[in-house]
């Protein structure tokens, strides 16, 4: 169902939020009457943060006001013409809005989007099936949303009764001016004869008397009111930081460890307009008390009465602006990460994000942010409030950036589109340690102040951390460190301290979430696939149990696997890039076993007719994939195994044309006939140019010639000595060429083929 139609059927509070998105910046009629054309443009698509991307933005934007006339056109009849003439308005005025800057309309409606579908979905979760993880969420969003009506409730009534106190000390103070006036009366009758004086003394004295014995009741009955107010305060003031506990130090706290396993491959970790929501309110709260109490303290100052108030009044200042000083730091965040694998001279963006700095006005006077690369230990240092200033570790280029306000969704950020670290300055490494286990962070700080200067704020937050790289060669080590860091990093930790070993099942939880970022599929490493992957790390039997198992993170990407010149991950990574970049789409059919090893692979074939095959990764080789098929020999079965194929191969012809030129492949493991599972991805014959022969192309059925001829790579034999030559061996002939001059090349081509190159 339509997002737009199920909006409205939304009721209460979230009809009133849905409603609050609209107003002249989009009208809520643009979205009634073009839903179906909003909903089905890619807005997701356009990256905010890319300059470059405007002339997307743009067309989005043309594309939107030419619905509208289009849509206006055709009204017919009165109420047609009515609005007829409203839509042909808003197209004019959403163009004269967002001409100049077409991202912030597609900022506005994916922010609206984002917004209605967050609200249909929790409006709908009482009754759908969404799990009990679901509804824990919900309970928890509705203990917090009690919690701020509560807080409006105590914060209303100490506002009503401040107000009395105000009131009745402006009566106290007239009355006060009376008993003086009274006084000076007293005082005047000395010049009055004798007579006189007795006449009007007693009266006055009388009145001077009653005066005074109501402003003595008057006056313990403010300062009880004005102990009350106090201690209604600190109820508050402990009920907001109860509340700012669970909203900073726990739902804050999970976004920053979802967005670091984001990094892993874990599901994106969701917007910040709820928490922003929360930050806002708490903003908006806190800041009501604080000037309830500024206002009770300057009534004392007013009219001094003696006792504790003074002091409970400076406790009081002191808490609240306590609690909008961690408010405010806890909420300058990183909302997009630099990344964490960053190479020198390479252009990279980041975006930190105020999320109370709407409320607060901060925009009134932007604020500067200034981004800086800082070492593990001055990291250390930082969070220890030693003195780092100046200190870096490096030069990033184009790193201060102005915070920019978007009205449409509420949002402070500053946007860093530009950065590229030009030079890195690496400290001394401890014992084993390479430069790709080196960890930085990028440092963003800035200085802004609340209310005309009233209020000064530092603030200064963290990335994760990042490994700083100088060559491509370097990013398989690099990403190692960056995905052991995001698994196993613990909250609250010293920067940027890992465990130096952790169990099994951790460690396969992380792979196989990387695992499946990376081929971007569904499909990720199964129960017999962590098994194999238990036996390469640990050399052990694959039916021993493994869950107990530890494993350092030196066998994971320092010490060489045996027999081998590399570590467990560099494996596992080329098997990833290999599957990434050619094999996905039958890593997703389910066509490649992978993960087994030669004497699976053997002990699962022999069983079989001749002519199956599987598909498994090699153990020799970093990203390479083997063909393992069973046939018949002279004197008995053997399972036969190719060179492995490898990016470098599969650039030149795909593994799905590769499997159809070899004959004697006719079923994949256990029994799919090839043509089943891969002619879907042959290269229609048609589309074979003469030189896809001379790039790859083999017409082999001799498994014999096939171990030495494949694959063709240059200076490779293309048959064992004294094999006597054929016209039937051309395809492999062909590759031979491949290490010859062009000009013999293609004179020899042109005899085996009779081709014209």
């Amino acid at each position: 169902m339509a997002v737009w139609i199920q909006a409205q059927q939304l009721q209460g509070d979230a009809l009133h939020q849905m409603q609050s998105l609209y107003g002249q910046h989009f009208p809520i009629e643009v979205r009634h009457y073009l839903s179906q054309w909003i909903e089905g443009q890619l807005w997701d698509a356009i990256d905010l943060e890319n300059p470059q991307e405007e002339f997307k933005a743009k067309r989005m934007l043309e594309g939107l006001i030419q619905e509208l006339q289009n849509k206006a056109e055709h009204q017919v009849g009165e109420d047609g013409f009515l609005l007829k003439i409203k839509l042909g308005h808003y197209a004019s005025q959403l163009k004269s809005t967002y001409d100049r800057c077409p991202l912030e309309l597609v900022r506005c409606i994916k922010h609206i989007l984002y917004t209605e579908q967050r609200l249909v979905r929790e409006a709908t979760n009482s009754s759908s099936p969404v799990g009990s993880m679901m509804d824990s969420m919900s309970h928890k969003y509705q203990q917090i949303n009690q919690a701020f009506e509560e807080l409006r409730l105590l914060t209303q009534d100490t506002e009503n009764d401040l107000r009395k106190l105000q009131h009745n000390q402006e009566y106290f103070i007239i009355q006060y001016q009376e008993s003086l006036r009274i006084q000076a009366q007293l005082s005047s009758l000395a010049s009055l004869p004798p007579a006189d004086r007795q006449l009007r003394e007693p009266a006055l004295l009388s009145k001077r008397a009653t005066v005074e014995a109501w402003l003595t009741r008057e006056a313990n009955t403010l300062q009880k009111y004005r102990l009350d107010l106090a201690e209604k305060h600190q109820k508050t003031l402990q009920l907001l930081r109860k509340q700012q506990t669970v909203i900073l130090e726990d739902e804050l706290l999970q976004w920053k460890r979802r967005q670091q396993l984001a990094g892993n491959g874990a599901p994106p970790e969701g917007g910040l307009d709820i928490l922003q929501s929360w930050c806002e309110k708490l903003a908006e709260t806190t800041w009501l008390n604080r000037q309830q109490i500024r206002r009770a303290e300057h009534l004392r100052q007013q009219l001094p009465i003696p006792g504790p108030i003074e002091e409970l009044l400076n406790d009081l200042n002191s808490t609240v602006t306590d609690i909008i000083s961690a408010l405010v730091t806890s909420t300058f965040i990183i909302e997009k990460q630099p990344p964490q694998v960053l190479k020198t001279q390479t252009k990279f963006v980041a975006t930190v994000r105020l999320l109370v700095g709407g409320k607060l006005n901060v925009h009134m006077n932007p604020p500067q942010v200034k981004a800086t690369i800082i070492s593990e230990q001055q990291a250390k240092a930082l969070l220890k409030n030693e003195s780092t200033r100046n200190d870096s570790s490096g030069e990033i280029l184009n790193n201060n950036c102005v915070m920019e306000y978007h009205q449409t969704t509420g949002t402070l950020s500053a946007h860093f589109r530009n950065m590229s670290l030009k030079r890195i300055k690496r400290s001394d490494r401890r014992g084993a340690e390479s430069v790709t286990e080196e960890k930085f962070t990028i440092l963003f700080e800035s200085q802004f102040s609340v209310a005309g200067n009233e209020l000064v704020f530092q603030v200064k937050t963290l990335s994760l951390p990042v490994v700083v790289i100088v060559h491509g060669s370097q990013d398989n080590n690099a990403t190692a460190t960056v995905l052991w860091d995001n698994a196993f990093a613990e909250p609250g930790r010293v920067p940027f301290l890992v465990p130096d070993k952790v169990l099994w099942p951790q460690l396969c939880e992380a792979l196989n979430m990387k695992y499946k970022a990376e081929v971007q599929s569904k499909r990720g490493l199964s129960d017999e696939n962590l098994m194999f992957l238990a036996t390469k790390a640990f050399s052990s039997n694959p039916e021993s149990d493994c869950r107990n198992m530890t494993m350092t993170w030196s066998q994971f990407n320092r010490e060489s696997l045996p027999n081998r010149n590399f570590t467990f991950w560099q494996w596992f990574d080329g098997v990833m890039e290999l599957t990434k970049k050619h094999l996905k789409p039958h890593w997703n059919d389910g066509a490649i076993l992978g993960f087994v090893n030669k004497q699976q692979a053997q002990d699962m074939l022999l069983s079989k007719p001749n002519g199956t095959f599987l598909l498994r990764f090699s153990d020799s080789e970093i990203g390479g994939i083997t063909i393992a098929w069973v046939a018949e020999n002279p004197n008995k079965r053997l399972v036969w195994n190719l060179m492995p194929y490898t990016t470098k191969d599969f650039s030149i012809r795909s593994l799905a044309d590769r499997i159809s030129d070899l004959n004697h492949l006719l079923f994949l493991y256990p029994d799919r006939p090839k043509d089943d599972v891969f002619a879907k991805y042959y290269t229609p014959p048609l589309c074979e140019s003469p030189l896809s022969a001379y790039c790859g192309l083999s017409f082999l059925s001799s498994p014999e010639l096939a171990l030495v001829s494949w694959p063709a790579r240059p200076g490779r034999p293309w048959r064992p000595a004294g094999c006597t030559f054929t016209p039937w061996h051309r395809g492999a002939v062909t590759r031979s060429l491949w290490s010859e001059p062009r000009a013999h090349r293609e004179r020899l081509l042109r005899q085996l083929w009779k081709i014209d190159i």
